[in-house]
């Protein structure tokens, strides 16, 4: 007689054309990230404001040491402030330019997505904010976002 064998943990399997992405809120527009290219979420941190920085730039945070710059995704989106009540959550992303942090209202789930479900944006949408979007689930009762990450943190310096 064999005995069994030992729990192993087993390691997630993504279908081949699937895709898994971290999820947010901003305001009421649902994200997706790809969630490789998330390090981690945290909690409102205490920031730094950085004179003469773009108005999208909320400031810098240190992160275990490492300085992070965060991005206010609703001004990045050209959405109107967060109100002094709402605090904001910080989902700090992997770039080109290392670790970035973007400000957003509400995290939401991990969610697995298929090939199938995905549509390129819409024409019809204006130039600067298909700019920052990649393309769109279609999921059961909304639409998915997906935020172009590297086109999202290109900002303009001010002059």
């Amino acid at each position: 007689m064999t005995s069994p064998e030992p729990n192993k943990a087993k390691a997630e399997v993504v279908p081949e054309g699937a895709k898994q992405c971290a999820t947010f809120f901003v305001e009421d527009l649902f994200f997706g990230i790809e969630v490789l290219k998330v390090q981690e979420v945290l909690r409102y941190q205490e920031m730094t404001s950085v004179p003469s920085a773009p108005d999208v730039i909320q400031g810098l945070i240190n992160l275990r040491g490492q300085i992070v710059t965060a991005v206010d995704m609703r001004r990045r989106l050209g959405l109107k402030k967060r109100g002094a009540d709402e605090t904001p959550m910080n989902m700090v992303v992997r770039s080109d330019d290392g670790a970035v942090s973007l400000l957003v209202d509400e995290i939401g789930d991990v969610l697995e997505v298929s090939a199938d479900s995905y549509e390129p944006v819409p024409e019809n949408v204006p130039q600067d904010q298909r700019e920052l979007i990649q393309g769109v689930y279609k999921l059961d009762g909304r639409l998915l976002l997906v935020l172009n990450t590297e086109r999202v943190l290109q900002t303009q310096s001010c002059t």
